[in-house]
């Protein structure tokens, strides 16, 4: 575990990186720990993507088309 003390605590790059990083910080006051600064937990839930094959499959069927064709497309949209 990593630990600073109350002066060193000015120098916010390095505790920033401890805590991008994931790690606890003990926070001292000579050899006493005064308390810990704990990193926030990453809630990252999983996205779901939707089914694309089964989309392109709805809208196309079966054609199978070359790449001059979807190209001429995408660019008639706009």
């Amino acid at each position: 575990m990593q630990s600073i003390n109350l002066r060193e605590l000015r120098d916010t790059r390095r505790l920033k990186n401890w805590l991008k990083q994931g790690k606890t910080v003990e926070l001292r006051e000579r050899d006493r720990v005064i308390g810990r600064i704990v990193p926030e937990p990453h809630k990252q839930e999983p996205v779901e993507w939707p089914d694309f094959e089964s989309q392109a499959k709805e809208i196309f069927g079966d054609r199978v088309f070359p790449n001059a064709v979807i190209e001429e497309r995408r660019r008639a949209r706009y």
